[in-house]
This record gives structure tokens, C-alpha cells and sequence, in this order.
């Protein structure tokens, strides 16, 4: 057995000693950057002696982990156990192609598998929900986006093989595993006259601490609620989108009642014994008002009890019914 066999077989048997730092040079063939707003990345090529960097655009949040598909030659079904595959995190330097010195902590360490198609996921936060199957990897440990870049490398563990063996190339391609959860960026609007009144923002019952952040939510719907003694309190409901933010728009309105009057053009209109000049809302103080129509000789006289933050719109409705008798 040779030392490198042997140095494989401790550790798939002891694979805590495969977390270590590490100095090593590597050649580069490729960047994938993977990004929640894209299906996916790449492919790269790399040989049985080469490497790929995997790093994180924008949102990684978003994240539950990575999806690499390696595609293998049909030679490669031809020399199974022969490579590993190795994984290190917590880089010395950016990611970049070509030749490199590097010194990085090993994550991951183990044969790769004598298949056609070769699927690994890489955890990258907590509860991410993989798992390993027959077709899937997944490697110990969550790999955390701080950590990030990664450096994925193949290495022989047999020398003294043929030359169609150092010739070997894999094409891999990384996809982002998106969690079942999006962010909602909250967008207050005042009104006018009343800007930057405090209110509070209840989202499914819990308070909003700082409405400036980020609010990660699981997809599907929610419940808004806005109370406040300088604006109307409102209700309402909205839907957030797996892997998306959405910005949700917030009105803040004058809480003063509003009554909007509808009528015939030559109907006379009083509030508490008032005419209303304009058919523009007219704002009132919560309580009870009387309203008064007059249309020639005809006179409807109703009273209303008007509550804070609630506009009501009044109409005087004048109706002709025709029937036809034998």
C-alpha cells in the first residue's frame, strides 16, 4: 500500500483530521461565482492535478448551500478511486487563475466516485435541510459564506499511471440551493403635513425592531400591520418570493376622517348646518355630524358617527322606476 493509499484510508476512517490548514501549490483553471439571481455557473475544466475557485456574489443569504455537478470523461469509469477530490476554506489569497501558493483549512477530503456524474452539495448555513443520497454528496460540516472563496482540487493518490490518465479532464458547474426564504426592504411615504411621526410595524404579530434592515421571511404570505397615533392604522397582506427582495411599499396617512359627498349637481349640501361649498373631501373631527341634502323641495337629513382614520363617502341617490301595467 502505498503512502498516499494509505494516508486516504486514515481519513475516510478518522475525517476529523482532515480539518487543517495547509500550505500547497495548485494550478488554477477557473472562477465560479454563484449567485442566487443566477441558475448557474460555469462549466469549468479541470485535470486530475488542477483546481477551481467557488465564490459567493451578492445575497448569499439567500443561500441554503451549492450545488457542483462534475461531468467525468468515460475514461474515468476506467480509473475509479484514483483522485480525490480535497476543499479548503479561509483562503490566504483572493481568487484568480493560473498558479498559486496557497496556505488554506482543509473542509472536506475523500475519493471521488467512479460515476459519469458526480453531484456534491456544500452546506453553508444552519438547518439547510440536504442530504446525502445515492446520487448526492454532502460533505461534513457547514462551510460558512464568511469563509468564502473555496478552492476545489482533484488529486491523484496512484502514480505511475497511464497517459491517458494524466490527460483526464472534468467539467464542473456550480448552482446555487436557494432556502425557502426571501427579504422584504420596507419603504415608508409620509403624507405631507405629517412626516417622520413615529409608528410601529408588526409583521405576523412579532415588532419590527428597526424597519431600516432587511426582513428575512419565509416565502409565501404575511400579515402588515402599522399602528400609530400620528397616522391611520392599517392591515393588509403580502406575498414574498423565494430568493428575491421585495421593496414593500408603505403609505402613512393623515388620520383625520375624511367625508367625500356625492350628489346631483344642484343639491345643496350642509354638514352640522353648514354648506359645503366644494365637492372636494372635507375633514372632520371624530364624533358625530349631521348631514343634510336639499334638492329643490326634497330634504334627507342623516346623521353620521365618524371614526379617526376612516373616510366615509356620502351620496344622494335619486332614482326613476318604470312599470308597465296591463
Amino acid at each position: 500500500m502505498t503512502a498516499a493509499i494509505l494516508f486516504l484510508a486514515i481519513c475516510l476512517v478518522f475525517p476529523c483530521i482532515n480539518l487543517y490548514s495547509e500550505s500547497f501549490r495548485t494550478t488554477v483553471d477557473g472562477v465560479l461565482e454563484v449567485n442566487p439571481g443566477r441558475t448557474s455557473e460555469g462549466p469549468v475544466s479541470i485535470g486530475i492535478n488542477s483546481s477551481f475557485f467557488i465564490t459567493l456574489g451578492p445575497e448569499a443569504r439567500f443561500l441554503s448551500g451549492i450545488e457542483l455537478e462534475i461531468t467525468a470523461p468515460q475514461a474515468w469509469l476506467r480509473y475509479g478511486g484514483s483522485l480525490v477530490m480535497i476543499m479548503y476554506n479561509n483562503l490566504n489569497q483572493p481568487a484568480s487563475i493560473g498558479i498559486a501558493d496557497l496556505v488554506g483549512g482543509r473542509i472536506a477530503f475523500e475519493a471521488l466516485p467512479s460515476r459519469l456524474r458526480i453531484v456534491y452539495h456544500i452546506p453553508i448555513r444552519a438547518n439547510h435541510g440536504l442530504r446525502t443520497t445515492t446520487s448526492v454528496t454532502v460533505p461534513t460540516g457547514i462551510t460558512a459564506p464568511d469563509t468564502f472563496p473555496l478552492l476545489f482540487r482533484l488529486m491523484p493518490v496512484d502514480k505511475g499511471l497511464s497517459s491517458e490518465f494524466d490527460d483526464l479532464r472534468f467539467n464542473v458547474t456550480a448552482r446555487p440551493i436557494l432556502s425557502d426564504e426571501g427579504a422584504i426592504r420596507l419603504v415608508p411615504r409620509y403624507p405631507p403635513q405629517l412626516r417622520n411621526r413615529p409608528f410601529t410595524v408588526l409583521i405576523n404579530d412579532v415588532v419590527v425592531t428597526n424597519i431600516n434592515e432587511l426582513i428575512m421571511l419565509r416565502e409565501g404570505e404575511h400579515h402588515l400591520v402599522i399602528l400609530s397615533e400620528d397616522y391611520r392604522n392599517e392591515s393588509r397582506r403580502f406575498i414574498v418570493e423565494r430568493g428575491r427582495i421585495t421593496d414593500l411599499i408603505i403609505d402613512l396617512h393623515d388620520p383625520t376622517p375624511m367625508l367625500i359627498f356625492e350628489g346631483p349637481q344642484n343639491a345643496e349640501v350642509y354638514l352640522n348646518n353648514s354648506l359645503v361649498r366644494s365637492r372636494d373631501p372635507v375633514p372632520v373631527e371624530p364624533g358625530t355630524h349631521e348631514i343634510r341634502f336639499l334638492l329643490g323641495d326634497y330634504t334627507v337629513i342623516r346623521t353620521i358617527n365618524v371614526q379617526r382614520g376612516k373616510t366615509y363617502r356620502i351620496s344622494l341617490e335619486v332614482d326613476l322606476t318604470i312599470s308597465e301595467e296591463d
